[in-house]
């Protein structure tokens, strides 16, 4: 339930209601679509139907003779432009030079190789058709181990096999580590492919003013800020010559932190034709041309003593970049062995990465991007180790747990853990579940011939991406705080939120700083023209860095307005408070808006100040933060069917300090959908030749609400030292805590018939095939 608030009262850590929320549910909101340009064209992409091939040849003659089309370009009218950028940087990388339009070979279904322009989007469409290329189509590779293998089709001639890049890291003495050990699990563990499916698909509006040699790019995104600077380095457009917005933004996940090359190609043909154009993904791109996520394929060994203590951990990481790089790709699997280690204190680790190259789209951040799938290693593999040692699997977590007294805590991947009890989340979990009872009822069920399992997950984050050292794109945040004349407040934020809800947390912040009412507070994202330069919205990050830059600038902003109170009561000794400065002598007090209204008047002011009340600050994280939490699922399984029924879900997440709780329990909940979605049913198959198979809704299963559990969220509460506001991150949460919960809940179940693991999706064909032979050999 939401709450009512009064004008001066504090709003933070109360349930107050999106204030974004009644725009979209009442469909007011404007995304890239609803915009409409006077003189608008629209373009439609030729796209290969090969994943790979040579183009002999490219006959555009028919489809400019169409009515209505005014242009046809092909990759060889766009040589000029730049490559897609890559932000990742790893020794010896193999980084392909991606054109915007293919221009000698494509290597994934769906390339573009030419765009249709006219003034109709649907004869754009049509005459797409027209455009007619002559292929040599040849071999392709799809799965990351067979395109390891020797003699698999190149998907780069230019190297002699498809490596993109190997990455070895260590921490302690691994060797000794096995070497001690009294048992040793190993395991394969596969993180599939994922399509991260956003609401709005993505859509570009390139608008180009030549008399002023000005572009304007409306996009769908979730960082404008790098799009301004990378795409206006693609076009060699001066940077401050380019304006880029990011209006109403139906979901990312990560998706939309990119620069595509069709954010390059529109820009491109505005400039070329001089009228704006418009286009906007259909669902089937969205499937094949938008990144995909996860893709691993790993390798554990886990040593351990008799008594449950882990030595040293092993992961051998395979990951399928795809055919090219985007922003991140190359980084993304580095993620997932900084946290390789999960929320365990053993400082002995080695991983070694071979990022492959497929004759598929790529693969980059998506919700998590490389934690979800860390997490679900470590979490099956400490799984595997308890039943190897017939040790309860919480029982083996708390032994292994970095104690609440070793923070901040240095991992062996090169860490600092920042603050965490991590015994607290699964102690809660495990009352609420009242798990005791629940092994009494499993075991009577398992007597009966049921099937229910229990399974849990612990497990850390990266939150708060992060200091700059560590990121590819600088990772501080930027905030501005202005009060007009009249008292009203603007607060612009380099963040880019797009359903994260700080359009109402930042609102609160600063209506609890400064004292006054939320609807006094205007909160504006996403205008490269008025918002001053941002990172963008990833990685958990809005509300760590960008909250925080917003704390200080608010900070900076109070003292400010005290300057000019006093110099209105003419007095030194005044205190803030309320949205009033008062004399502590007289008890007399001006409001803020007189006060804004008497720094712009400027009749007089106060010493070493300037007129008006504008702050901007710009904050260096000096860490990371570091959620965690524990999650809990109580499952039954049909032996008929193999069909999956979560009896239970409970999710207990530590964010640190919860601003809004509201906001808090939807994130986790989306999150947990998302992690559901991959354990259950989601899956991006291609077929050897490289073809999509699931490209399409009726293919490619997403959970839908009637799918869902109830989940019970919980929360404890452990403050982050590494920004003033104490808060850690909840975005990817859900995501990371649901699958290893979920397939440890189903492996429980099925433990007694021999089962050790299961890689996701968790089909019903799937449960059904291994109950056929399961206890049977």
């Amino acid at each position: 339930m939401a709450t009512t608030i009064t004008k001066t009262e504090k709003l933070i850590g109360k349930r107050i209601r999106r204030r974004e929320d009644p725009r979209l549910i009442t469909g007011t909101a404007t995304y890239v679509d609803d915009m409409q340009l006077a003189g608008m064209h629209y373009a439609s992409i030729v796209r290969s139907p090969h994943a790979a091939a040579k183009i002999r040849s490219i006959d555009i003659k028919a489809a400019l003779a169409a009515p209505g089309v005014v242009a046809v370009f092909t990759g060889k009218d766009t040589e000029q432009v730049g490559p897609v950028p890559c932000g990742g940087s790893l020794p010896g990388l193999r980084v392909p030079h991606h054109h915007i339009l293919a221009t000698d070979r494509v290597y994934f279904v769906g390339h573009p190789v030419a765009v249709v322009v006219a003034a109709d989007r649907y004869v754009a469409r049509d005459a797409a058709d027209l455009v007619e290329v002559d292929w040599e189509v040849l071999p392709a590779v799809a799965d990351p181990e067979k395109a390891l293998a020797p003699g698999a089709p190149p998907v780069h001639p230019q190297w002699p096999d498809n490596t993109a890049f190997t990455y070895h890291q260590e921490g302690g003495d691994i060797d000794k580590a096995f070497a001690e050990a009294d048992v040793i699990v190993k395991q394969r563990i596969v993180s599939q492919r994922l399509v991260p499916v956003a609401m709005e698909t993505r859509g570009v509006i390139a608008d180009w003013r030549g008399a002023d040699r000005a572009l304007t790019l409306y996009t769908s995104t979730q960082v404008p800020h790098l799009v301004r600077t990378l795409v206006a380095g693609m076009l060699g457009l001066e940077e401050n010559r380019m304006r880029v917005v990011a209006p109403e933004v139906g979901g990312g996940f990560g998706s939309k932190l990119n620069i595509y090359a069709e954010e390059a190609l529109m820009g491109f043909v505005a400039m070329k034709i001089n009228k704006p154009v418009k286009w906007i993904e259909s669902r089937r791109e969205n499937f094949l041309c938008t990144i995909h996520g996860r893709g691993h394929v790993d390798y554990f060994e886990v040593a351990a003593k008799k008594d449950g203590t882990i030595l040293g951990i092993k992961l051998k990481l395979i990951q399928d970049l795809g055919s090219y790089h985007q922003l991140l790709t190359p980084v993304i699997p580095t993620l997932s062995v900084l946290m390789m280690p999960g929320l365990y204190r053993t400082q002995n680790i080695r991983a070694d990465i071979v990022g492959v190259f497929t004759n598929c789209v790529p693969t980059d951040a998506y919700r998590g991007a490389g934690r979800p799938e860390a997490t679900h290693g470590i979490e099956r593999m400490v799984d595997i180790l308890a039943d190897e040692l017939k040790m309860d699997p919480a029982e083996i977590r708390l032994k292994n747990f970095v104690q609440k007294e070793e923070f901040p805590f240095p991992t062996a991947t090169g860490l600092m853990y920042d603050s965490g009890d991590y015994s607290a989340p699964l102690a809660k979990v495990l009352d609420l579940a009242g798990y005791q009872e629940l092994r009494a009822e499993q075991a009577k069920a398992q007597a009966a011939g049921k099937l229910m399992g229990v399974g849990l997950c612990t497990y850390g984050e990266i939150c708060g991406i992060g200091p700059s050292p560590a990121t590819p794109a600088g990772g501080w945040e930027s905030a501005t705080v202005k009060i007009e004349p009249s008292g009203k407040v603007t607060v612009m934020t380099g963040s880019c939120h797009h359903g994260q809800g700080e359009e109402t947390t930042f609102a609160m912040i600063a209506a609890d700083e400064l004292g006054i009412g939320i609807d006094d507070i205007l909160v504006v994202r996403g205008d490269t023209a008025i918002v001053q330069y941002g990172i963008g919205t990833f990685g958990s990050r809005a509300t760590a860095i960008g909250g925080t830059a917003l704390y200080f600038a608010l900070q900076e902003m109070k003292v400010k307005i005290k300057k000019f109170g006093a110099m209105l009561l003419e007095s030194d000794d005044v205190t803030f408070e309320d949205g009033r400065v008062t004399c502590n002598k007289t008890g007399n007090s001006k409001p803020l808006a007189e006060i804004a209204g008497a720094s712009y008047r400027a009749m007089k002011l106060p010493p070493n100040t300037e007129p008006g009340l504008n702050v901007t600050y710009f904050w260096e994280p000096p860490n990371f933060t570091f959620g965690f939490g524990a999650h809990f699922i109580v499952t039954d399984i049909d032996r008929d069917t193999g069909h999956i029924k979560i009896r239970r879900y409970i999710a207990v997440d530590d964010c640190g300090n919860i601003l809004n709780p509201l906001i808090v329990d939807g994130q986790v909940h989306g999150g947990v959908a998302q992690g559901l979605g991959q354990a259950l049913w989601e899956q991006a198959v291609y077929d050897d030749n490289g073809q999509l198979v699931t490209g399409e809704f009726m293919d490619y299963v997403m959970p839908r609400a009637h799918m869902m559990p109830w989940v019970e969220s919980h929360h404890t509460i452990t403050p982050s030292p590494v920004n003033p506001l104490g808060v850690k991150g909840v975005g990817e949460a859900g995501t990371i805590g649901a699958s290893p919960a979920l397939v440890n809940s189903v492996v429980d179940a099925l433990s007694h018939l021999g089962v050790r693991h299961i890689d996701m999706p968790l089909t019903p064909e799937k449960i059904w095939k291994i109950l056929q032979t399961a206890g049977k050999n």
